[in-house]
C-alpha cells in the first residue's frame, strides 16, 4: 500500500513538472490578471480624519444656536474618519491621485500600501468640482507607480478593471466594461460632465482608486455610484486628470475659467427667426472686451451649435461641459453664423474674482463682502432698481447659499455666479436678524 501511495505521489511530481501544467497555469493568467499583477501595488488605501462641531440641538434656527452656546458653551468635537482608495501616479515623488471628497475636511490624513506598510501624508492640491486631489506620501519614495493610459481611446464595450477598498475589504477587485462615455451626473455641488460609465462594480470604499484597461493601463478615476440602480459607476477621465492634476501640483487648486460671453436656450420662435431646424445650441446674447470669446470674432447674435464637434443641447449643457475644461485647454467652438457654419478655436482665460464681483454688480446689482463674524457673505450695497433691489434686499444682509452652492466667505460668490450667470432665475438663502429665507432674483 505504501509504495502504491509513493508511486502516485512520484506520477502526481511529474505531471505537475511538465509543460502541460506549465501551459495550463499560463491560461489561466488572463489578460485581467496581469493587469492586476501589474497595478496592485500601487493602489492604496486612504484614511482621513476630521474633526467636527457636535451636532446642535437646532440646526436650522439661527437664535436657537445662538441660546445653546451662550448657556451650553460651544459644542465638543469629534473625530469622523472616511474610508478610500488612490493610486500611485509618481512613484518616485511618492504622490497619490484620489478623489476631492475623499480628503475633504482631513485633518490627518493616512494612506496605506498594499505590502500592509503606512504613512501620514499632506495634500498638495484639491478641487471639489472636478472631484480629484493629489497627495504627497512622507518618507517614502521609489514607490510602485500606475502607467498612465489614454482616455481618448476608450472604446465602449471593451473591458475595464477596477481596484479599491469597499467596505474596508483592501484591494478588491471588479471588472466589467465601458457602458458609456461624456455621461453627466448630478451632485450636490451641480451637475458635472464628462464622466466614464462601466458596469464594473463600484461601492463605497472605491472612490478614487484606478480604472483600467485591459493592458493596465490607467484611464480613468472612480468616483461616484448611481443612487438609483444597481450595478452603474462613473470615473474622471485620464486625460482630464492629467490636466487638473498638473494645475493642482502648481497652484494647490483649479482656477475657474470662462469664455466671456453669455448666451440664453432657443425656442421656437428664436429658431424659426434665425432659420434653425431645431431649438438645439444657444444664442449668443453677449460678449466682454478682452476675453476670448471677443477675441475670436464672436458676435451677439450667433448660435453656439456644439463644442469640440460634439452638439450643445442648450445654456445648462453649456455650463457644464465648460466646466469640465481648464485654462490651459483649447476648444473649439462650433457656431452658426447667418445659416452658414464656421469653427472657431479658444483657450479660456481665467475668471477672477474681481471681474466675478464686477459682472455681479452688473446682472444682479448687488455686491458682498466677507461676513465678519463667521459664514456667508455680507450684502454691502444694492443698485437701485436692479434684480437684488426688486427682490428687496438690503445692505446687511447675510448671504449664505447662491444656488446650490453654500458660501463660506465671499470668495464663494465666484463659484456661485460661475454656476448661476444664465439662469433668469437665482435663488438665494438669506438671514436678516433672527429670520432664513429664500429670495429669487430675476436677471
Amino acid at each position: 500500500m505504501h509504495r502504491f501511495a509513493g508511486l502516485i505521489a512520484l506520477v502526481l511530481t511529474l505531471l505537475a513538472a511538465s509543460p502541460v501544467f506549465a501551459y495550463v497555469d499560463e491560461l489561466r493568467r488572463t489578460p485581467v490578471v496581469k493587469a492586476v499583477e501589474a497595478v496592485g501595488p500601487s493602489v492604496v488605501s486612504i484614511t482621513a480624519v476630521a474633526k467636527r462641531q457636535g451636532r446642535s440641538m437646532f440646526p436650522n434656527d439661527p437664535l436657537g444656536r445662538m441660546l445653546q452656546k451662550r448657556f451650553f458653551g460651544e459644542l465638543p468635537q469629534n473625530n469622523a474618519s472616511s474610508l478610500g482608495s488612490g493610486v500611485i501616479i509618481d512613484g518616485r515623488a511618492g504622490l497619490v491621485l484620489t478623489n476631492a471628497h475623499v480628503i475633504s475636511g482631513a485633518e490627518t490624513i493616512t494612506v496605506r500600501l498594499a505590502d500592509g506598510r503606512e504613512f501620514k501624508a499632506d495634500m498638495i492640491g484639491s478641487d471639489p468640482d472636478f472631484d480629484l486631489a493629489v497627495l504627497r506620501i512622507k518618507d517614502a519614495r521609489n514607490l510602485p507607480g500606475v502607467k498612465l493610459g489614454d482616455s481618448d481611446g476608450i472604446l465602449i464595450g471593451e473591458t475595464v478593471i477596477a481596484i479599491g477598498n469597499p467596505y474596508g475589504f483592501s484591494h478588491t477587485v471588479t471588472t466589467g466594461v465601458v457602458s458609456a462615455l461624456n455621461r453627466t451626473i448630478k451632485t450636490d455641488r451641480g451637475r458635472i460632465g464628462n464622466f466614464i460609465q462601466t458596469d464594473a462594480a463600484i461601492n463605497p470604499g472605491n472612490s478614487g482608486g484606478p480604472l483600467l484597461n485591459i493592458k493596465g493601463e490607467l484611464i480613468g478615476i472612480n468616483t461616484a455610484i448611481h443612487k438609483e440602480g444597481e450595478g452603474i459607476g462613473f470615473a474622471i477621465p485620464v486625460n482630464k486628470a492629467k490636466v487638473v492634476v498638473a494645475e493642482l501640483i502648481s497652484t494647490g487648486h483649479v482656477a475657474p475659467i470662462w469664455l466671456g460671453l453669455f448666451g440664453q436656450n432657443i425656442d421656437q420662435d428664436m429658431a424659426l427667426y434665425f432659420g434653425l431646424k431645431s431649438v438645439d445650441g444657444m444664442i449668443i446674447t453677449e460678449t466682454f472686451p478682452d476675453t476670448p470669446a471677443h477675441a475670436a470674432g464672436i458676435k451677439a447674435g450667433d448660435v453656439l451649435a456644439g463644442m469640440n464637434g460634439r452638439a450643445l443641447r442648450n445654456v445648462d449643457d453649456y455650463l457644464v461641459r465648460l466646466r469640465g475644461h481648464t485654462k490651459g485647454e483649447h476648444l473649439t467652438l462650433n457656431l452658426l453664423r447667418d445659416g452658414k457654419r464656421m469653427d472657431v478655436k479658444v483657450k479660456p482665460s481665467v475668471m477672477s474674482r474681481e471681474t466675478a464681483a464686477t459682472l455681479v454688480a452688473k446682472h444682479w446689482g448687488l455686491r458682498l463682502a466677507d461676513n465678519p463674524k463667521g459664514r456667508g457673505a455680507v450684502i454691502t450695497e444694492v443698485a437701485k432698481g436692479s434684480a437684488a433691489d426688486q427682490a428687496h434686499l438690503q445692505p446687511g444682509d447675510l448671504v449664505h447659499q447662491i444656488g446650490n452652492r453654500r458660501l463660506n466667505s465671499a470668495d464663494g460668490l465666484l463659484a456661485g455666479y460661475l454656476n448661476s450667470r444664465m439662469s433668469g432665475t437665482v435663488v438665494l438663502r438669506v438671514q436678516r436678524g433672527r429670520g432664513l429665507y429664500w429670495v429669487k432674483l430675476r436677471r
